[in-house]
């Protein structure tokens, strides 16, 4: 853990003593590959936290919130989108020398804690899976591409089915001996 990472927080002004608690706000840039292939926070955008650490019997209570911009692409015309996220953070960071399990609870490194790994959970689950640019997005024509949102009358002429084609030549066959 890098002491100098803006996603890492240092305790030590905060008590081991249970129930002493300090309010945090600050801004730092948002790690690489926050996100999933459609959308996500752009590497070192700026994300907003508003935290409160607590001290606890087995550690350090972190709640509060994150909140940043997403950049994507709608799922169904691939027009660029932006949003706003704000996700809820509550993370317990358990002492070196405690004895819960590793996926109990995060483990501090002396006093420091990451909030890396809990934002990331965070924000990425809260992502919607098939993000769109609005909740009625038509999407493409399937055969020439053209964004129906664009041109809401747009349609080809009906083209024949490909496994109706050698049919379709013995009705011309039929029409010509004629």
């Amino acid at each position: 853990m890098d002491p100098r990472s803006p996603l890492v927080i240092d305790t030590h002004e905060l008590s081991r003593r249970a129930g002493s608690q300090r309010e945090v706000s600050f801004t730092a840039a948002a790690p690489a590959d926050l996100g999933i292939d459609v959308i996500g926070v752009p590497e070192g955008d700026p994300i907003q936290f508003d935290l409160r650490l607590e001290s606890v019997v087995e550690g350090v209570l972190v709640t509060g919130s994150a909140s940043g911009r997403l950049v994507g692409e709608c799922a169904r015309c691939l027009v660029d989108i932006e949003d706003e996220f704000l996700a809820d953070v509550q993370e317990l960071y358990v002492y070196p020398e405690s004895e819960a399990e590793p996926d109990e609870a995060s483990r501090m490194e002396g006093d420091l804690i990451d909030l890396e790994p809990a934002l990331r959970d965070q924000v990425v689950l809260a992502l919607p899976f098939q993000p769109l640019c609005t909740d009625d997005c038509p999407g493409l024509c399937p055969e020439c591409g053209v964004r129906l949102v664009e041109e809401p009358g747009h349609k080809h002429e009906d083209a024949a089915d490909p496994r109706w084609a050698a049919l379709g030549g013995l009705l011309q066959n039929d029409q010509q001996d004629n």
